[in-house]
């Protein structure tokens, strides 16, 4: 625990108050190493935690600290668990026993058995309008920090302002929270402070939340989500009393690792590593990589309180080097298309100034072995596309699993337990394997065989199976090029092949859609704890509410904040996921308040389709239970006009109800009848091969207007829609609503190995007619790297 045990403060009484003279500790300084925090915003909203998801949560922490050795130093509640939007909170009301039945006490016990401290959110006033009212609330805070050891407060504008008069109060109570926790970091978020803002130990740097397609998108075409967020510059003069709202981990995944690297070892604020949200929406096989760099960041974090940024035309956009005379961390980025090479000067450019030979070695995206150089060599260091790059060069060992001579990554690397280490390889190529430092193992395990070379220091050679790859897996395809006629053109096929692939979920959906249900007990605990929370069921985010056989569930278009997230008004889809034959459907609503805009027993109309390009219009009345005839197979279902809310749909054949395991819904994306094609674009080709986990990457460089442009494909003249992409689609968010944007969307089309030697054509449909000038291509990658891997474990003396 980080504490400075000092609290030079000189205190004078004045008019019944306690003021501090100026010379005030806010906690940390510039010198102090960073804390790794996880916040709780987005697992919960401003209904506030509860005491059993927050032991929930807990428990995953205390399996990666037990696992992978990793250690939390703050949890911390957000809105809700005392404070709210717009009120303040008290630890002793009903709402807190209700939440919290036995209070803090358990919670603190549990955190602090596995070396973790709290924090909460709050807001900066709520002392009330009497001497009783104010003493309360600076009793109340006081409590947190002498019986509960709080390790931060963040004090944030959404609960309320402080008042001017109040800011007294406000220094006492600081002052006194600090007597039992010296270090004590106050979060000030966008509060305004004046006489007490030198309390505060952080401001929020550049306002940002960083949610990802809610707060924080791309502003250029790329491959993922999250080259916004990669985006992101340094804190001026790389000041490090700062809070940059961590990483997000709860929408779009994916390359969480480039954001979270740059989060936690460019910038190395005072809070890092620093997430919030859901962590446990990764996959099983990404936390190895999580505690990683959780562990190297807590390794090294003393030295990097001292940073400098790298000249730009050497080392690229916001290239940052941390550390000592003897041992430097580096961050590089690569914001473009293209790998990126940089030359690595081992010299004091890079702020290295200690005697010796130069060990340089990479942690991110893989960890490589380049090998010991003398000072003022050059290394090159190859960045991937829309990637971060982390790199330690040192003329001291470095004391860390590594092996030379092909990539790899560390997974295990625990006191008294054996080092687990994934050798990883192109498929067909073969590698010269050494230990780096094979003093330090009595055994080796390669696949399960043994291997004595290897461990008495001897080189091995490796071969990863597979076929090799005659192309780089991340390539530019093609330009898209204007089709002259489209008159006659069937753009609706493909704009309902693109957008029947997709959803209107919550982003949170999408990622456990993306990841899968964790099979690791800690881990789907806190995925349960998370989707099946009232809160979310009650928010009608998920499509899966309508096929689960209750009517106290439903889906519906959200509308939250009075913001329509629809575009154009929306259209109701339903997929019932193969050609199936059906007598009827069945619609619920639950009541006629749902029911509307329909009303009871007037015909409305529904289209049902078997392929997407041909459509047959049925008509229905309008009820609390509306049943659609139907007699034929079919697939498709597409409501123009529907009602305000679903709470079950169900499809019957022969008397029996049909399996709805395959059934989706949407309800955001527009019917075609309220769009007009303008311009259609096209690329068509041939890909030789396709590595594993390949996807299309269709970019709209340039201006075509909020949803003003989709883009689909066909391959051999069957459709393929894009079911992801980014800017994220509309969805039915969980917390706040979707961001929006009128350019440089990428959609994402998946191809498999199977499409090899097909014909695919790519088509990009312009919508928006005042902005038809952007330009479109093709480039095709792969997530994950299609490595192949090798398992190496290995024996410590």
């Amino acid at each position: 625990m980080f504490r400075k045990f000092y609290f030079s403060i000189v205190f004078i009484l004045a008019s019944g108050f306690l003021f501090p003279q100026e010379n005030v500790f806010p906690g940390a300084d510039e010198t102090t190493p960073s804390r790794a925090q996880y916040f709780s915003w987005i697992n919960n909203t401003n209904e506030g935690a509860t005491a059993g998801q927050t032991m929930i949560n807990l428990d995953f922490f205390g399996w990666l600290k037990k696992t992978y050795g990793m250690q939390l130093d703050i949890y911390a509640f957000d809105a809700g668990a005392i404070d709210g939007k717009r009120f303040y909170g008290s630890i002793y009301s009903e709402r807190f026993k209700k939440q919290f039945p036995d209070g803090f006490d358990p919670i603190y016990k549990k955190a602090k058995s596995l070396g973790i401290r709290l924090g909460v959110w709050g807001g900066p006033d709520g002392f009330g309008n009497t001497p009783e009212e104010e003493q309360a609330r600076i009793d109340q805070m006081v409590k947190l920090c002498r019986d509960y050891d709080f390790a931060l407060f963040k004090f944030d504008a959404v609960c309320g302002p402080l008042r001017p008069e109040k800011e007294d109060a406000f220094i006492e109570m600081m002052t006194r929270c600090r007597e039992y926790s010296p270090d004590l970091i106050l979060l000030n978020h966008r509060l305004g402070l004046e006489k007490a803002k030198k309390y505060a130990t952080t401001f929020l740097w550049e306002g940002n939340e960083t949610y990802i397609d809610v707060f924080m998108s791309n502003n250029t075409t790329a491959p993922h989500h999250r080259a916004g967020a990669l985006s992101r510059g340094l804190p001026p003069g790389l000041e490090r009393l700062t809070e940059d709202h961590g990483v997000c981990i709860s929408s779009c995944p994916d390359y969480w690792d480039d954001d979270l690297i740059l989060q936690a070892f460019n910038r190395d604020l005072i809070l890092a590593p620093e997430v919030y949200g859901n962590p446990w929406l990764l996959r099983d096989d990404e936390y190895p990589k999580f505690a990683r760099i959780y562990n190297l960041h807590r390794k090294y974090r003393n030295i990097m309180v001292n940073g400098m940024v790298l000249p730009e035309e050497n080392y690229g956009p916001y290239a940052v080097s941390r550390g000592d005379e003897n041992t430097r961390l580096i961050t590089l980025r690569n914001l473009t298309w293209d790998k990126v090479t940089y030359r690595l000067v081992l010299g004091e450019e890079i702020g290295l100034t200690g005697k010796g030979k130069v060990e340089v070695r990479q942690f991110h995206p893989v960890e490589k072995e380049f090998g010991v150089f003398n000072k003022g060599d050059e290394v090159n260091i190859e960045v991937a596309p829309f990637r971060s790059c982390l790199i330690i060069v040192s003329t001291k060992t470095i004391d860390e699993p590594a092996v030379a001579g092909t990539d790899f990554t560390v997974l295990k690397n625990i006191e008294g337990e054996p080092v687990e280490i994934q050798l990883l390889g192109m498929p067909g190529t073969s590698a010269t394997l050494q230990l780096v430092d094979p003093e330090k193992y009595t055994s080796a395990l390669l696949d399960d065989n043994t291997e004595k070379a290897l461990a008495k220091g001897k080189k091995v050679i490796i071969t990863f199976p597979g076929a090799p790859l005659q192309h780089d897996y991340t390539r530019k395809i093609a330009d898209c090029q204007p089709v002259d006629d489209i008159e006659n053109f069937n753009w609706q096929a493909l704009y309902e092949a693109t957008v029947f692939s997709a959803d209107n979920n919550a982003l949170e959906v999408r990622s456990v859609k993306r990841s899968g249900w964790s099979d690791i007990p800690e881990v789907r605990a806190a995925q349960e704890a998370f989707f099946n929370q009232q809160t979310f069921v009650d928010r009608g985010v998920w499509d899966k509410n309508l096929f689960d056989g209750s009517m106290e569930t439903g889906f519906w278009p959200s509308k939250k904040y009075h913001i329509d997230q629809s575009v154009k008004g929306g259209c109701f889809r339903l997929d019932i996921g193969e050609v199936t034959p059906v007598d009827h459907l069945i619609l619920k609503t639950g009541d006629i308040f749902s029911l509307q805009p329909l009303l009871e027993d007037e015909g409305n109309y529904v289209e049902i389709s078997t392929d997407l390009k041909n459509w047959e219009t049925l008509t229905y009345l309008a009820d609390k239970v509306m049943q659609i005839d139907i007699g034929k197979p079919v697939r498709y279902f597409r409501f123009r006009n529907f009602p305000s809310r679903f709470v079950e749909i169900e499809g019957y054949t022969g008397g029996q109800e049909l399996d709805r395991e395959k059934w989706r819904a949407s309800n955001l994306f527009a019917y075609p009848g309220e769009l007009t094609c303008r311009k259609v674009w096209k690329a068509e080709f041939i890909l030789d091969e396709i590595a594993p986990g390949s996807y299309l990457c269709v970019a709209l460089n340039g201006s075509h207007g909020v949803e003003g442009a989709y883009a689909a494909a066909t391959v051999d003249g069957k459709l393929r829609g894009a079911p992801d992409r980014a800017q994220s689609y509309p969805s039915n968010t969980w917390e706040y609503v979707n961001s929006r944007t009128d350019k440089n969307y990428t959609y994402y089309i998946p191809v498999s190995q199977q499409d090899a030697g097909k014909t695919i054509e790519v088509y990009v449909l312009g919508f928006d007619k005042d902005r038809l000038d952007f330009e479109p291509e093709v480039y095709i990658t792969a997530n994950p790297v299609p490595y192949e891997k090798l398992k190496l474990i290995l024996h410590k003396e």
